[in-house]
């Protein structure tokens, strides 16, 4: 199965129902960092060097706790079965729903966050050239 989880020239907004009027940067909740914190972590250190499978697939690795060489020997292997399943999409991250930050994806899926509030996130939301996605809410409307 070769199917692509990945989008391309889109941008996600935040969701209708999102809480914070500003983006705000998730915090860790006990030892483990959280899916959110991995994300924002991901993205914030290297925009637009990840593709929406790459960062699926990163978070996934990480919550394992698997040392970098078994990763190394058994990525193949993890990647496929990883994918063998639906997985949910960038659309239903917290980082769009709860905490205010807007998701680009360029022409080769590669994926940048925008605060809300940014001049940015504005002149990309209202770009007709990319095709425009909500996030997912968090209740139902």
């Amino acid at each position: 199965m070769n199917s692509d989880h990945n989008y391309y020239e889109t941008f996600i907004q935040v969701a209708p129902d999102c809480p914070v009027s500003a983006a705000v940067v998730p915090a860790q909740r006990g030892a483990n960092k959280t899916v959110p914190v991995l994300e924002y972590e991901l993205l914030t250190s290297n925009p637009y060097g990840y593709t929406q499978e790459e960062v699926l697939f990163t978070v996934y690795a990480e919550r394992l706790g698997l040392s970098a060489d078994e990763l190394a020997s058994r990525r193949g292997e993890l990647w496929a079965e990883f994918f063998s399943k639906s997985r949910a999409c960038l659309r239903a991250s917290s980082l769009p729903k709860r905490y205010g930050w807007g998701v680009h994806f360029d022409s080769e899926g590669k994926i940048a966050l925008y605060p809300m509030e940014s001049d940015e996130y504005q002149r990309l939301a209202g770009d007709g050239a990319l095709t425009q996605l909500l996030a997912m809410r968090s209740k139902r409307a």
